[in-house]
């Protein structure tokens, strides 16, 4: 592999990230919950890393602030505009693969 700067590999991760989010914004028909069932992870749980990353560097991020970072607007429009109600075989299926919710 080419040996990359500390900047460049940063760089890299923050274009790649960037990426990622226009991609999950771009497919609001992915729901939240098949994204935990399948990958062990969503779009809230970006919204945290972010801002816990940010609270590590002493800047202060509300959750709010976060998920607003990721979804492209305030958490709440997103769930009105684009987030189902779950199917029953999606909750056993999230009960079964996050027993620690």
């Amino acid at each position: 592999m080419t040996a990359l700067s500390k900047e460049q590999q940063t760089e890299f991760e923050a274009a790649a990230f960037r990426r990622l989010l226009a991609h999950l914004r771009e497919r609001s028909d992915v729901q939240n919950i098949d994204m935990m069932n399948l990958a062990g992870f969503c779009r809230n749980c970006l919204s945290n890393w972010y801002r816990e990353a940010a609270e590590a560097e002493g800047v202060a991020v509300s959750r709010d602030e976060s998920r607003e970072m990721v979804y492209g607007m305030p958490y709440e429009d997103w769930k009105n505009l684009h987030q189902n109600e779950a199917s029953p075989v999606q909750k056993a299926a999230f009960d079964l693969n996050n027993p620690h919710k």
